[in-house]
C-alpha cells in the first residue's frame, strides 16, 4: 500500500552540492548523439581503434584461468601485476619508480578527485594552466580552491609566470602533452624549468598525460615525473590507448601521498574493478600497446591533416588555430567581434557541433575561442564541417 505523505521531504542540499554545476561538454554531447549531426564536440576516442577481440580474448582467458580472483573483493591499491608493470613503463635509467607509487583509479577523473580531496581545502590556492582541462576544473571546484590561471603563449604554459602566483599554492596542474583543450605542448627545456621552478617552491606538480604516447611522429616526450619523482604526480590512463568504457586510470605519487589517496579510495569505492584490471594487465603485458598505439597515432594524425587543410580553405584569414603534432584537439581563435557561444547556436542549427571554448577557463574566460576534436569524424564529414563552420563565421565578421 502506498503511503500517504501530507509532509512531502524538503531536500536540504549541502553548500557543496548547490555549487556542483554539470560538464558543458557533457550537455552538448546530449545534442550530437543525433546522427545528422557532424560532431567535433567530443574529446571521444575513435571506436574504430578499440580493440574488441584483443579485450574478448583477454576477458575469456582471464575468466577461465582466474575467475574467481577477478570476481573478488581486491586491495584499494590495485592489481599488483598492473601496477608493477606500469611502474616499470615509467621508469628510466636515472629515476626508478616503484610499483607502491602506483595506485589505480576508476578513471583518471578519480585521480583528480582524490587529488583535490587530499591537497585542498577551501581557499586553498590552485594553480592552473590559461586555458585548462575542464574535467580537472570541475574536480577541483568541489573543494572550493583559489584559482590561479598560469601564464600561457602558443608555446604553451610559461614557466617564468609561477613565481608571481605561487605563494601558498597546495598544486600546479598541467597537461604537457597535446593538451585538452588547445593541442599544444611543452618544449623540452619549459618542461626542465617547470619542474626546476616547482621543486624551488616546494610546489606540488600534477603531470596529467592521457594523450602522451599520441604523438604522429612516433616520438615520446620526457616525462617530468622522471626529472623530480619526489615532487611531481604523474596521471595516466587507458582510455586513449585502450578504451574509455574500462574506465580505468592510475596516478604515481610520492608514497606519503600515494598512502592518503588510497585512504580517500577506500572511502570512495574500495577499490576499482579487479576484473578489469586482470584483463588489462593480459592485453598489455606482452607489449601488445606497441603495436596498437601505431595505429591510433595514424589514423588521428592523418584526420587532423585533413581538419587543418578544410580549415586553410574556408577560415577567413582573421581566424587562427593551433596545430598540434599529436593527441585529439585543435584551438581556434575567433576575432574579438564574435562570440563562440552565438556561434554554437547557429552552427547547430547547420547541424555542426563544437565546443565553447570559456568553460575551459578558470579566471576570464575568452569568449571568442572554441575547440575542435577530428578524431571520431570520417574525412568527408570533417571537410563538410569545416566548410558550413567557415561560411557561418564569414557571416558574422
Amino acid at each position: 500500500m502506498k503511503i500517504e505523505n501530507p509532509n512531502p521531504i524538503q531536500w536540504q542540499f549541502s553548500e557543496r552540492a548547490q555549487q556542483l554545476q554539470s560538464s558543458f561538454i557533457r550537455e552538448i554531447l546530449k545534442i550530437t548523439q543525433r546522427p545528422e549531426i557532424i560532431s567535433f564536440a567530443g574529446g571521444l576516442p575513435s571506436p574504430a581503434t578499440f580493440p574488441v577481440e584483443r579485450m574478448k580474448e583477454a576477458y575469456d582467458k582471464v575468466l577461465l584461468d582466474a575467475g574467481k580472483v577477478a570476481l573478488q573483493y581486491g586491495p584499494t591499491d590495485g592489481y599488483g601485476p598492473l601496477r608493477e608493470w606500469i611502474a616499470n613503463s615509467l621508469s628510466t635509467e636515472g629515476s626508478r619508480i616503484l610499483p607502491e607509487q602506483i595506485l589505480m583509479t576508476s578513471g583518471s577523473q578519480q585521480a583528480l578527485d582524490l587529488l583535490g580531496k587530499v591537497l585542498i581545502d577551501e581557499g586553498s590556492r590552485v594553480l592552473v594552466e590559461t586555458p585548462s582541462y575542464l574535467g580537472a576544473l570541475q574536480a577541483f571546484s568541489v573543494y572550493r580552491p583559489e584559482f590561479k590561471s598560469v601564464e600561457t603563449d602558443e608555446h604553451g604554459l610559461v614557466p617564468s609566470s609561477i613565481d608571481a602566483i605561487a605563494q601558498g599554492a597546495r598544486l600546479l596542474y598541467a597537461l604537457p602533452n597535446f593538451q585538452n583543450p588547445t593541442g599544444r605542448s611543452l618544449s623540452v627545456e619549459r618542461r626542465q624549468e617547470l619542474v626546476e621552478t616547482c621543486a624551488r617552491l616546494g610546489l606540488p606538480l600534477i603531470e596529467d598525460d592521457p594523450y602522451g604516447t599520441l604523438s604522429y611522429r612516433g616520438e615520446p616526450s620526457p616525462k617530468m615525473v622522471a626529472m623530480n619523482p619526489d615532487g611531481v604526480i604523474y596521471m595516466g590512463s587507458f582510455s586513449k590507448v585502450l578504451t574509455p568504457g574500462i574506465r580505468l586510470g592510475y596516478v604515481c605519487a610520492p608514497l606519503p601521498l600515494v598512502r592518503r589517496l588510497e585512504l580517500a579510495k577506500q572511502a570512495a569505492d574500495l577499490h576499482t574493478a579487479q576484473l578489469t584490471q586482470m584483463v588489462v594487465h593480459e592485453v598489455v603485458k606482452d607489449g601488445f600497446l606497441d603495436q596498437h598505439i601505431p595505429t591510433i597515432r595514424k589514423l588521428y594524425g592523418d584526420q587532423c591533416q585533413v581538419m587543418l587543410d578544410a580549415m586553410a580553405e574556408h577560415f577567413p584569414a582573421s581566424v587562427t588555430w593551433t596545430k598540434p603534432e599529436g593527441g585529439m584537439f585543435i584551438w581556434v581563435t575567433l576575432p574579438q567581434s564574435i562570440d563562440a557561444m552565438k556561434l554554437l547556436d547557429q552552427s547547430l542549427a547547420a547541424r555542426v557541433a563544437f565546443v565553447p571554448g570559456a568553460p575551459f577557463y578558470a579566471n576570464e574566460p575568452a569568449t571568442n575561442t572554441l575547440r575542435l576534436s577530428f578524431v571520431t569524424v570520417p574525412p568527408e564529414r570533417i571537410r563538410e564541417g569545416i566548410a558550413i563552420l567557415g561560411k557561418l563565421i564569414k557571416d558574422m565578421l
